[in-house]
C-alpha cells in the first residue's frame, strides 16, 4: 500500500537550511497497523505530512496503492486526500452546529457517490463506532469519547486506504483512550470494503502491530507485535471505571 524510498525533506527557515528528513525508507502493507513514534523534532511530524499528502518531499519517492504522488499538482493531491485518506485529529474538529450525523456527512459533499449510498455509509460508520443511537446529538450534546468515535466515523464515511490518526487520544482519559483504540482495529473487520492501515501517535503504542520510532529524521527502529486488539480487554480490566 505505502512505499516510501529514500525520503528527504528540507526547510528553509532564512538562512538556515532544516534537514528534517533525512533518507527514509519503508513499506507499509496493506491492513497494517502501525504507530509512529518519536520526539518533537524528530520528523515524524513531516513524514506524516508526506504520508497524508499534505507536503511533498524534497527528494525521493512516495508510491501510494503502486502511484507516485511525490510529483502530482495540488489539485491532484486533493483528490487523492478525499478519495483515499482518513484523518483523525485530536482535537476532533467537528461542528458545533450541526449533528453527529452531518458532521459524518461532510466528506461525502466532495465524492461522487449516490444520496442512498451516502445516507447508508453515514448511519453503518456510526453504528460501528457504537453511536447508532446519537445520530442526532450536537457535539455539545456528546462526551470526549463519543465526539472521537465520530470524527473516526467521519473518517472512515469515504472508504479511504489509509487512516492517519494525529494523537486521537489526547485530550482523553486513560480508559476512554483504551476504548477508542478500540475502534481502530474493529475498523479493520473482514468484510469492510475500507482497510485503514495506519495511525500516528506517542500515545497507547502497545495497541499497535507495527511500531516506527524516528529520531533526527531517520528512521531508528522497527519493530513488530502481536495484534493489538487481544489486549484492548486486559488493559480495560487494570483501569478505574469513570463516573458518570
Amino acid at each position: 500500500m505505502i512505499v516510501v524510498e529514500d525520503i528527504h525533506k528540507y526547510y528553509d527557515l532564512g538562512q538556515t537550511r532544516v534537514h528534517a528528513l533525512r533518507g527514509v525508507s519503508v513499506s507499509i502493507a496493506r491492513g497494517e497497523f502501525v504507530t509512529i513514534m518519536g520526539s518533537s523534532g524528530s520528523g515524524k511530524s513531516t513524514f506524516m505530512n508526506i504520508l497524508g499528502c499534505l507536503d511533498k518531499p524534497s527528494a525521493g519517492r512516495y508510491l501510494l496503492g503502486g502511484v507516485e504522488v511525490s510529483g502530482l499538482s495540488k489539485k491532484e493531491l486533493a483528490t487523492i486526500r478525499n478519495q483515499k485518506i482518513g484523518f483523525v485529529f485530536q482535537g476532533f474538529n467537528l461542528l458545533a452546529r450541526t449533528t453527529a450525523l452531518e458532521n459524518v456527512e461532510l466528506p461525502t459533499l466532495y465524492a461522487k457517490i449516490s444520496k442512498q449510498e451516502g445516507e447508508k455509509r453515514f448511519a453503518g460508520g456510526l453504528d460501528l463506532v457504537g453511536l447508532g443511537d446519537r445520530v442526532e446529538h450536537f457535539p455539545s450534546q456528546l462526551s470526549g469519547g463519543q465526539q472521537q468515535r465520530v470524527a473516526i466515523a467521519r473518517s472512515l464515511v469515504n472508504r479511504p486506504s489509509i487512516l492517519l490518526a494525529d494523537e486521537p487520544t489526547g485530550n482523553l482519559d486513560s480508559r476512554t483512550s483504551v476504548e477508542i483504540m478500540g475502534n481502530f482495529p474493529e475498523a479493520q473487520r473482514p468484510g469492510l470494503d475500507y482497510r485503514p492501515c495506519l495511525r500516528t501517535s506517542r500515545t497507547l503504542p502497545q495497541f499497535a502491530q507495527r511500531s516506527i520510532q524516528f529520531r533526527d529524521g531517520k528512521i531508528r527502529r522497527d519493530e513488530t507485535s502481536a495484534k493489538p486488539a487481544s489486549r484492548i480487554p486486559e488493559v480495560l480490566k487494570t483501569l478505574p471505571a469513570l463516573e458518570d
